[in-house]
């Protein structure tokens, strides 16, 4: 047997008054008044918090792991304004040697550049050198010449691109895709510190949305010892004959992995994106990656094989078509993202139980390039608020590495709606703390309960307090976490 008792904490959801609370072989058996709770073995682990703040786990409902992992090690050019800034980053990346046959660059946002991207800046970035630069939406692949003939050998096939070496949509996920092909010790050993970081902030689960069927490498981590977070791990339309022949249902728990990785959804992207421009919209712009009938029939098939349907939609003529397809469908499920959003279109997703999977920090990073290019609609865009108020069911996350994987980020963006001393963007969207607290936890609960598994977490102050500003819960210091009651971060 093994326990913990932890002493003089204050349960989010609740008055605050102290308690103590005993965990028993990963699960929550008792919560007392301070001071009368005795450990019943003498090797429980006595951990005095003085008053710390306690709730259920994080859970980070949309992530790419593999990129997040590569990407934390790749050039950082999200501080870049324009196309030159980016290549003389680059440049200079080039000659401090950071890479030897490949240079790769993350998190470029041309939406608001005042000249567009061409090739030639990164042929001159880093003669000899085949350069990349990913779009921090993902969407779109800035490449040199020399990466553009590399990728198009590894490929198999050319890609299409103009004068700006920009390919977009599936050519990018394709390039991602490639990249993402490294030795498995290295990429493990990236996934693991990726883990040891989510779990420094909280996070006791994520649902993992990479694009290559992560299954059996996440069965392999976890053999490995790279335990810090429950993993869901979803499924894309090319391996989905792969999971139903194995018979996997979402939900299902992976045997040998002791009850860290389960199945997660089936996850189909249907339009593009805000930042590449490629989102679909009602003005007929963007791509629709799909007929509808061919998207029915997809989800369709998925879902009579037990997976639940996640559908990507950034646009709102996306969100429609997403809507219709689970309504044709008769099954509930996710819209991921749900950027852009037709008046009528939000009392649907409650009426059909279909639930708001946002990244409220997206809202913060394209707050600008949405007036720009959404100019006159962004009154709909990002309506976190106006989904609670329909009904709907709110689930936040980060889809890092498009924005990084902390959920006092997301929580900080969609209660503030604010970031870096602005006003507030489109406030009347703001969700309300409770509202992002459960969209953020284990089971989306607001407190710990007697009989509750233990993915818990520790914080400094009370993440629900009416008065603190957002700022706040960016900088939330996190004492402790744990998965099923086993210290998976701790600072107490």
């Amino acid at each position: 047997m093994t326990e913990i008792l932890l002493r003089t904490v204050r349960r989010v959801g609740t008055s605050g008054a102290p308690a103590d609370v005993r965990i028993v072989d990963g699960r929550v058996t008792a919560i007392a008044p301070t001071g009368t709770l005795d450990p019943t073995s003498p090797d429980a682990d006595g951990v005095e918090t003085a008053g710390a703040w306690l709730g259920p786990g994080l859970v980070d409902h949309h992530t790419h792991f593999d990129q997040w992992a590569l990407v934390r090690r790749r050039v950082d050019v999200t501080g870049c304004d324009s196309a030159e800034a980016t290549a003389d980053l680059l440049a200079r990346a080039a000659r401090a040697d950071v890479a030897d046959r490949l240079l790769v660059g993350h998190g470029y946002r041309d939406g608001t550049w005042p000249r567009p991207a061409r090739r030639e800046l990164l042929d001159q970035a880093a003669p000899g050198l085949p350069v990349v630069v990913i779009s921090a939406d993902l969407h779109a692949v800035w490449c040199n010449a020399l990466a553009l003939a590399h990728f198009g050998v590894v490929l198999g096939r050319p890609l299409e691109t103009g004068e700006d070496g920009v390919v977009r949509e599936q050519d990018a996920f394709d390039v991602t895709g490639a990249l993402s092909q490294v030795p498995d010790a290295v990429l493990d050993a990236a996934v693991a510190d990726a883990a040891e970081a989510a779990a420094a902030r909280g996070v006791t689960g994520v649902v993992d949305l990479e694009m290559r069927f992560g299954l059996d490498r996440w069965r392999r981590r976890i053999h490995a010892g790279t335990d810090a977070i429950r993993v869901a791990s979803g499924v894309y339309p090319d391996d989905l004959d792969d999971v139903i022949a194995r018979g996997l249902r979402t939900g299902d728990v992976v045997a040998g992995t002791r009850g860290l990785l389960t199945m997660g959804p089936f996850k189909v992207i249907t339009d593009g994106s805000l930042g590449t421009r490629t989102a679909a919209m009602t003005d007929d712009s963007g791509v629709l990656a799909y007929p509808f009938e061919d998207l029915v029939a997809v989800v369709r098939r998925a879902v009579a094989a037990g997976l639940v349907p996640a559908i990507h939609a950034i646009g709102d003529r996306a969100n429609t078509n997403a809507l219709d397809v689970f309504e044709a469908v008769g099954t509930r499920g996710t819209i991921e993202h749900a950027q852009l959003l037709v008046d009528s279109d939000v009392e649907r997703f409650a009426r059909l139980g279909v639930a708001a999977s946002v990244q409220p920090e997206h809202a913060m990073d394209d707050r600008d390039i949405a007036d720009r290019h959404w100019a006159g609609h962004t009154d709909r865009a990002f309506a976190f608020a106006s989904l609670s108020r329909a009904g709907a069911r709110v689930l936040l996350g980060s889809d890092a590495p498009v924005a990084p994987l902390d959920p006092w980020v997301s929580m900080a963006a969609a209660v503030g709606r604010d970031r870096d001393g602005r006003e507030p963007w489109h406030p009347e969207e703001r969700l309300s703390a409770l509202t992002a607290w459960t969209g953020s936890t284990v089971g989306g609960r607001t407190s710990v309960a007697v009989g509750d598994v233990a993915d818990l977490v520790l914080v400094e102050s009370d993440p629900l307090a009416a008065d603190a500003p957002s700022s706040a819960l960016r900088s939330m210091r996190v004492l402790a976490t744990a998965v099923a009651g086993r210290f998976t971060h701790r600072e107490l």
